[in-house]
């Protein structure tokens, strides 16, 4: 016959945030472990990609962490991947390059009248 479990919470409806794992101690005794939910990982907010070096745990878990753990020394570290942010860097110089020479361009217009 299946050996019968005593729950350790009062919620006892079997929902996603209520998994229990039945565990057999040593002494023999079989006990019931409460599963936590598997957390998202960290994704980029451009390129909705996985951002490594930061750790999958759950919100809660996340802002326990200490700000070294939560982010990556870098420009919008622990929000955009290293690729975006080239990207943008990029984007920012080429626009810059580009007004420089429409300047260039107005000016040698102006100086040939």
């Amino acid at each position: 016959m299946v050996q019968r479990v005593h729950l350790r919470r009062r919620h006892s409806y079997n929902t996603v945030s209520n998994k229990v794992r039945k565990v057999k101690t040593p002494g023999g005794k079989l006990t019931v472990h409460y599963v936590t939910k598997i957390a998202k990982a960290p994704s980029c907010k451009d390129t909705k990609k996985r951002l490594s070096g930061l750790p999958r745990v759950r919100p809660g878990e996340f802002s326990r962490l200490t700000k070294r753990q939560r982010t990556v020394s870098r420009a919008y570290g622990g929000v955009l991947s290293h690729k975006s942010v080239r990207d943008r860097i990029v984007r920012a110089f080429l626009t810059e390059e580009v007004k420089v020479i429409k300047r260039r361009v107005a000016a040698s217009k102006k100086a040939a009248k």
